[in-house]
């Protein structure tokens, strides 16, 4: 028990200081920067709160943050990109400290975003916020992934299959893999002091997913936009905990 404790601690402070990126980037993300900027003020703010920016190196990648756009489902390499009216995009930042993790996305809306922009957002992440809140120990880790995969598709989007949640602690990746998609029942059980995110990627038409020649970004095959949210999380006696919820209160757009 005490480890776990202990472990829950870390994990919170290293959650709060991801979340607290998002929340001083979100006044950042608009029209006329680019994507590389929002990628330096992200790192320069971990390193500034005594972190790292996990993703920096991490299998050879060159950046401190994703940042996926429109059509991107996730891993964008930030660039000399113009974030444009109309846009929209995923922010990812993992940050360490203490030899723990906290990962955690939101979406952003540039200026006015068309409503099947919004709808797919407000959908994303309610079907996160669903999952979520089903957590406790004895669930099953099927049971995450139909909850999400249900609730979205009866809205009209498709889960994409090829990422999901995972395990995470004093390692970046680890064991479980939280899948979006699912049947009740099935997969590991939940027990006390797991910890994992959950991060389903809903795309407005199919779920196929292609990569390109970067090795890092993943964009939807049919060119149909995509959406996402992320959060830590683990798991108490009796429900969750959320390392990576916003100290300003942000949770989707708009951020007011």
């Amino acid at each position: 028990m005490n480890n776990y404790l202990e472990k829950f601690e870390k994990m919170r402070i290293a959650g709060k200081l991801a979340a607290q990126t998002l929340d001083m980037l979100t006044d950042n993300i608009k029209a006329g920067v680019t994507t590389d900027f929002i990628d330096k003020l992200g790192y320069e703010f971990i390193r500034d709160n005594g972190g790292h920016s996990a993703p920096l190196y991490y299998r050879g990648f060159t950046k401190s943050l994703c940042t996926s756009l429109n059509h991107v489902v996730c891993h964008g390499i930030p660039s000399d990109r113009v974030l444009n009216e109309g846009d929209a995009i995923n922010v990812d930042v993992t940050a360490i400290i203490n030899d723990h993790y906290g990962d955690t996305s939101r979406m952003f809306c540039i200026g006015k975003t068309p409503v099947k922009v919004n709808n797919l957002i407000e959908v994303t992440y309610e079907s996160m916020m669903l999952a979520i809140k089903s957590l406790k120990p004895g669930l099953k880790l099927g049971d995450i992934g139909h909850t999400i995969q249900s609730f979205v598709e009866k809205k009209g989007f498709s889960v994409v299959r090829d990422f999901c949640g995972h395990g995470i602690s004093t390692t970046f990746h680890e064991p479980p893999n939280v899948l979006h998609y699912g049947r009740k029942n099935t997969g590991l059980e939940l027990r006390p002091g797991m910890t994992f995110t959950i991060e389903p990627m809903i795309n407005a038409g199919e779920w196929d997913i292609k990569m390109l020649k970067d090795g890092w970004t993943a964009v939807t095959k049919d060119k149909s936009l995509s959406a996402q949210f992320e959060h830590t999380l683990g798991i108490t006696e009796n429900g969750y905990e959320i390392f990576t919820e916003s100290v300003k209160g942000y949770s989707k757009p708009p951020y007011l």
